[in-house]
């Protein structure tokens, strides 16, 4: 009776589950283990759905696991259970990118060049500017001026180095400006401590985000929640007037909640150029809450405080000579972005997810512009007068969006479909003003405001509605097709506010577009693979481009693009990553900026133009303690139907376009017992390019060239030690103190180039300790 009873008792703890293991966008995950928490031997394996059963003894629990992703233990109940695990950023964050589709989804079914920055990369770097971080991926180059005012930039991703509206910067996979107000200035409204990792998608990518990601699209991902309460303080400084403060603490305090906050204030005083002092506070805090374990709340909230001299650029003469006394005294910017954006995402069951979004804007940016300032010339002489203007920018954005995400039972493919609306109200006032030119210097010393002399005043609604699907099968196991879809619809309600005194009449003026996308993938195995995609692009005018302009340039077009491209990646794990991708884009109406008669800047569309190139990264292990890297890309830009002021320009290369681009390093990690060491030598490199697409230049012979810039290499040296949660590094920037500029471009007027110039050798620490 005894043993009957014993037997019986054993046999009526052991149960049998089923269930089925997926990522956060519902993808069954197979290969993914779970064990009984109990024992190290009682363990199955999801199948290629993601399911499994198991029979347990005396207990629910299991720990389930899977390469890339957060170990999770849980308790099974009867039913099919559905564990959802979560991307694991420490791991294995260059396999997984969410920018291709706003879903988590392995690179391999990404018909695109795309590019991760890992949190490790981030780590290691200790960047103190995002240029040091993107031009690490292959065809991108930010360039900045650290040495007049950090974060005012130039970009170029398939593109000339330019500030055009060709570039999204995302949060989280949402815009974090309103299309047509030029989010440029994106990136001065981030805070560069909260990043977890930054991806790179390279080419349009409207279909799913809309205008404006013509040459790339930078999707920030924030960092999210640890499991416990940790954090960080930090400190930099560097010889060149910077210091930097940063502040980070996260929690999961219960089950359910989790937070993060994170912050930094840096300011800059008395750097190498005169009037290029600069201040910043970021502060971002993000909540997740678990509902339930098909439903998560996320909040992010980001606030940043911003003012910068603006320092404007040297003529040849002060740059060559060594002068980098700036010619400007009083010219600024100054921003204040509060945003907040909160997401519900919620999981219907194992095969459909739906996200709802819904993102506020409250932007203010006052300047007194450098790049607006004119001196008068009298016969080439100063007068000792100038103009220039001061305006200011205010908007709100109301943004709504839903997305759902489809899986079918069938070639492993799925339906995302959704829709978005932006409403962003835009105030924008300019006024002129009265400059004091010291004749003998050549410095704007004084201004005086013209108050009420308008340049513009109005008010704008901007409106902005959308509808998006992208499908995606796999008809056979190593084959994987997408196909998407997008129209774009824009409103400008325009409300002039000095009605006969300057600007146009009200008016409302309607964009739309119709955006597809198509690409294959062909992984020929888990290491290597192949894709080719076609793809279009679409940017309506800034709303003050569009109205600035009429007076000077009638019907400024949207500009359309159209991008054809095929790549391929191959992996050695642990050893070997090498990508590459060939592309042509080719735009109709490319937007360029030239000057008029007055020397004034504005914006006309020229008729076609062609990029076309191949960029390309290698990372190989040499040892296990060293490794080497190099990215690069050689391209083409060219004007191919462009006339101005009744010359042909067709067939002609773009100005401010280098053909080469690259960045190499070879680091040198080591770990002694519980110090870690690493060293990292770099060389930037950016080609010659044109300055001017025009003929400026009377040679010896009596021919004309076109102005040119020689291009520049820059070393640079990172160290870093981490010894029991405290890291300390050191930067040695611009090794060898070669002069060089940020971009360099013609001025008509003066019959030379201007340079906006880089950093000096500089020699930057910091320090951190992190608990």
């Amino acid at each position: 009776m005894l043993a009957i009873f014993l037997v019986y008792g054993i046999n009526s703890y052991a149960q049998s589950f089923q269930g089925k293991v997926v990522d956060n966008s519902n993808n069954p995950l197979p290969g993914a283990t779970i064990i009984a928490s109990n024992t190290t031997t009682n363990g199955v394996m999801s199948d290629i759905n993601g399911s499994f059963t198991i029979t347990l003894q005396n207990s629910n629990q299991v720990t389930i696991s899977f390469v890339g992703y957060t170990t999770k233990e849980v308790s099974l109940t009867s039913g099919v259970n559905i564990i959802r695990l979560s991307l694991d950023n420490v791991a294995l964050e260059e396999v997984f990118v969410t920018s291709a589709s706003r879903e988590i989804q392995k690179r391999s079914d990404v018909p695109g060049s795309i590019a991760t920055i890992s949190a490790k990369t981030i780590e290691e770097t200790k960047a103190f500017g995002i240029d040091q971080l993107v031009n690490q991926v292959p065809g991108v180059f930010m360039s900045t001026s650290r040495a007049a005012s950090n974060e005012q930039h130039f970009m170029a991703v398939r593109s000339p180095i330019s500030t055009k509206a060709l570039f999204l910067y995302l949060e989280d996979g949402l815009q974090i400006r309103p299309t047509s107000v030029f989010n440029h200035n994106a990136l001065l409204e981030m805070n560069d401590v909260s990043y977890d990792r930054i991806e790179v998608l390279k080419g349009p990518a409207s279909s799913i985000y809309g205008s404006e990601s013509i040459g790339g699209s930078f999707n920030f991902i924030t960092k999210k929640p640890t499991e416990n309460l940790s954090g960080s303080l930090g400190f930099q400084t560097n010889d060149i007037g910077l210091t930097r403060y940063e502040l980070e603490v996260s929690d999961r305090t219960s089950d359910k909640f989790g937070f993060y906050l994170g912050g930094h204030y840096v300011q800059r005083k008395n750097g190498p150029i005169e009037h290029s002092d600069y201040e910043k506070l970021a502060v971002t805090f993000k909540t997740v809450y678990d509902f339930s374990a098909t439903t998560k709340w996320t909040t992010v909230l980001d606030i940043v405080d911003y003012r910068s001299d603006m320092t404007g650029s040297l003529s040849e003469s002060d740059y060559f000579g060594g002068n980098f006394e700036s010619d400007q005294t009083f010219t600024e910017r100054e921003a204040l972005a509060f945003r907040l954006r909160t997401t519900l995402d919620k999981f219907w069951n194992d095969r459909n997810k739906t996200s709802f979004n819904f993102v506020f804007r409250d932007n203010t940016m006052d300047q007194n512009p450098s790049y607006r300032v004119r001196q008068f010339r009298d016969q080439g002489q100063l007068t000792g007068f100038g103009s220039g203007e001061i305006n200011s920018n205010q908007f709100k954005s109301f943004v709504g969006l839903i997305q759902h995400k489809l899986d079918f039972n069938f070639a492993n493919s799925f339906l995302i479909l959704g829709a978005t609306g932006d409403f962003s109200p835009q105030k924008y006032v300019a006024e002129t003003t009265s400059v004091i030119v010291d004749t003998e210097t050549g410095r704007n010393t004084d201004f005086t405001l013209n108050s009420g002399d308008f340049i513009l005043n109005y008010e704008a609604d901007i409106f902005n509605y959308a509808g998006f699907l992208q499908y995606e099968i796999s008809p056979i196991a190593p084959l994987k097709v997408t196909a998407a879809i997008r129209y774009d619809g824009f409103e400008y309600d325009y409300n002039n506010q000095a009605d006969g005194i300057v600007g146009v009449e009200d008016t409302v003026d309607n964009f739309n577009n119709l955006t597809p996308k198509l690409g294959i993938n062909y992984n020929l195995s888990n290491q290597t693979g192949i894709y080719a995609n076609y793809s279009q692009g679409f940017t309506p005018p800034q709303v003050s481009t569009l109205y600035r302009n009429r007076n000077q340039v009638q019907g400024i077009k949207p500009s359309r693009y159209n991008n054809y491209e095929i790549g391929a990646y191959y992996t050695i794990p642990s050893k070997l990553t090498l990508d590459a991708a060939i592309y042509v884009l080719e735009g109709k109406n490319t937007l360029i900026t030239l000057r008029d008669e007055d020397d004034n800047f504005f914006n006309t569309n020229a008729g076609k133009t062609r990029s076309y190139g191949i960029e390309y990264g290698i990372t190989y292990k040499i040892l296990k303690e060293l490794s080497i890297s190099h990215n690069g890309s050689y391209a083409k830009h060219e004007y191919i139907d462009f006339f101005d002021s009744g010359v042909d320009y067709s067939d002609t290369e773009r100005e401010t376009a280098p053909s080469l681009l690259g960045t190499s390093a070879i680091t040198y990690r080591k770990d002694f017992g519980n110090i870690g060491f690493s060293i990292t030598g770099e060389h930037e490199l950016v080609g010659s390019y044109n300055t001017s697409f025009e003929n400026q230049v009377e040679n010896d012979d009596g021919s004309f060239s076109t102005a040119t810039y020689d291009g520049h290499n820059v070393f640079n040296l990172r160290a870093s030690l981490n010894y029991k949660g405290i890291d300390i590094w050191g930067h040695a920037l611009n090794v060898f103190d070669e002069l060089y500029a940020a971009r360099a471009s013609y001025n008509v007027f003066r019959s030379e180039n201007s340079f906006t110039i880089g950093n000096p050798r500089a020699f930057h620490l910091g320090v951190r300790y992190n608990f």
